[in-house]
């Protein structure tokens, strides 16, 4: 009896594990990078499972940039675009119905980096010069016409040369005269032998955000429910990482392709804490976005002949989602 009733209690413990596998709700994240080490707390699911907790399959789809983060979501590879303002800018102008839910990265990390002795201190300097991006739908590339259109330059004064992500080979070599990289992608570069750099600064022309999460107005109407515990798992893993660097540091090793050195992976994610955070968030939270400030890169954009149409960010921007 004692038997029947051990394995009546087993039978029903495993039909409760399929049940609950079966209810498991699946979220598609489309990156803008491949499974790198400053992401690392999307990429510790298996050994956290911060969103499992709350129920959520969480998928990882590589990118190339935050234009093509977009593009995925919008041809059904993913439900959720890790972007930049500039592909949410871009996209909005040409007639694409999308919601902002998350503030992921509130500083901008953008900047242009050139060695010492190629001319190049201020963006003026860029005029006439190659100039290397990630890709041409990277953040890299858009933040670099921003800070060409402050000085009265464009495109058609420099040269763009695709580099591939975090590649600062061809500017060493000279292949080009600068690259436009990110904080994290200097430091990458300063440990392959980039040495003494000129660093121009985005975020001192425009501190606008790196990244956000992006929705269809569609899939955020239809799925508001579930949105809002996966933001509260990433809010999770974003936290974890921020209070337990070391460990997530340890778990790169593993998880990334580019974080087999432990140490150089607490110093990126370190360098990309301090990007996740603002006087916005201390005050209110993780997540949280500062309206008025997207408003002005909209209209920066808008100013600088990058995008068409005027932009209300207070309509695609919703807060109510994120969590407390």
């Amino acid at each position: 009896m004692i038997f029947k009733t051990l394995a009546a209690a087993a039978a029903l413990l495993l039909a409760a594990g399929t049940a609950t596998a079966q209810s498991m709700d699946t979220v598609r994240i489309a990156g803008w990078s491949k499974s790198i080490s400053e992401i690392t707390n999307i990429l510790a699911e298996p050994d956290k499972g911060f969103f499992k907790a709350h129920n959520i399959e969480m998928k990882y789809v590589p990118g190339a940039g935050g234009g093509s983060a977009v593009r995925n979501m919008l041809a059904g590879a993913a439900d959720v675009a890790f972007t930049d303002p500039a592909s949410f800018y871009q996209a909005l102008d040409k007639g694409e119905k999308l919601v902002a839910i998350y503030n992921i990265y509130p500083q901008n990390v953008f900047n242009v980096v050139a060695p010492v002795g190629r001319g190049i201190a201020k963006p003026e300097d860029l005029k006439g010069k190659t100039i290397g991006v990630y890709s041409l739908s990277s953040g890299t590339r858009q933040n670099l016409q921003v800070l060409l259109h402050q000085v009265g330059l464009t495109e058609a004064d420099v040269t763009i040369k695709v580099t591939g992500l975090l590649n600062f080979a061809p500017v060493i070599q000279g292949q080009v005269d600068a690259t436009a990289a990110t904080d994290t992608g200097l430091y990458v570069g300063k440990l392959k032998g980039l040495g003494d750099v000129n660093v121009i600064n985005v975020a001192d022309s425009l501190n606008i955000p790196s990244d956000m999460f992006v929705v269809t107005e569609a899939y955020y109407a239809a799925n508001k429910p579930l949105l809002k515990r996966f933001l509260a798992a990433y809010r999770d893993s974003a936290a974890w990482m921020i209070a337990e660097p070391a460990d997530a540091a340890k778990i790169a090793i593993t998880r990334t392709i580019n974080g087999r050195n432990e140490a150089v992976n607490l110093e990126i994610i370190k360098i990309r804490n301090i990007s996740a955070q603002s006087n916005t968030t201390r005050a209110k939270g993780l997540g949280h976005f500062d309206i008025d400030l997207l408003q002005k890169g909209a209209e920066t954009f808008k100013g600088l002949g990058l995008i068409k149409a005027d932009l209300d960010m207070s309509a695609v921007i919703k807060t109510d989602l994120i969590p407390e």
